[in-house]
């Protein structure tokens, strides 16, 4: 999505904004003050790094606006029978013992991010899903959704007669791992005027090879509950 624009139209009436990084900081160089958005959220698994840890910038006024959702440890500076002075942010929201591993994993999974030249990445898996899209493009059992240009290296689709379920079962048989459901998007998928999709994601690891996997298999699935 053009999240820029988005932006600037959401400030123009007011309205501040939360972006949902945890697919795109992967995928794009982020530059959130160059974005100017409000709130960017990104999550340590979607970075190669371990589960149960993430990320959230915010600006530093929302920072100081906000009250703290959870209490305990190093989050207050003072308690008193009738008052509570919380610390100042970021401290005040990350409350309790933190997640010592987990915070060294994602440290190290951004550093490993660091070595590779982003810009280079992203030309990679653009390769990648414009070979998929390509390939697909002939079978009219199959359907796309979502093809704006310039969009992350994410190929969704539905193919008819089958459930996504189905297809992503099948194609996890044939050694090759994607997504299915709604994809935590439903009334996305409502708009769409589906119930759920099967999804396959290209990241700097994919090559074309991988690509002509999931060819042979949605023919496999094909095949098998076409």
């Amino acid at each position: 999505a053009p999240l820029k624009e988005i932006v600037k139209c959401a400030h123009a009436k007011g309205v501040p904004v939360l972006a949902d990084g945890c697919q795109g900081a992967v995928h794009e160089i982020v530059d959130v003050r160059d974005l100017d958005v409000d709130f960017y959220a990104i999550t340590g698994h979607k970075l190669y790094g371990p589960t149960g840890i993430g990320a959230l910038y915010a600006k530093r006024g929302h920072l100081a606006a906000m009250r703290p959702f959870n209490g305990g440890g190093e989050m207050i500076r003072e308690v008193t029978q009738h008052l509570v002075t919380y610390a100042d942010p970021p401290a005040r929201f990350e409350a309790g013992t933190p997640p010592i591993i987990e915070s060294v994993g994602l440290a190290a999974s951004l550093d490993y991010m660091a070595t590779f030249d982003r810009a280079m990445v992203k030309a990679h898996e653009a390769s990648l899903l414009a070979a998929a899209r390509e390939a697909v493009r002939p079978l009219d059992w199959l359907r796309v959704i979502g093809d704006a240009p310039g969009k992350g290296s994410i190929l969704s689709f539905e193919i008819e007669g089958m459930h996504a379920h189905d297809v992503a079962t099948i194609l996890d048989r044939e050694g090759v791992a994607v997504r299915a459901g709604h994809h935590c998007a439903q009334p996305l998928m409502e708009r769409f005027g589906t119930a759920s999709t099967t999804r396959a994601s290209f990241a700097l690891y994919n090559t074309r090879a991988d690509v002509e996997a999931l060819i042979e298999a949605l023919h496999r699935a094909r095949k098998i509950l076409g």
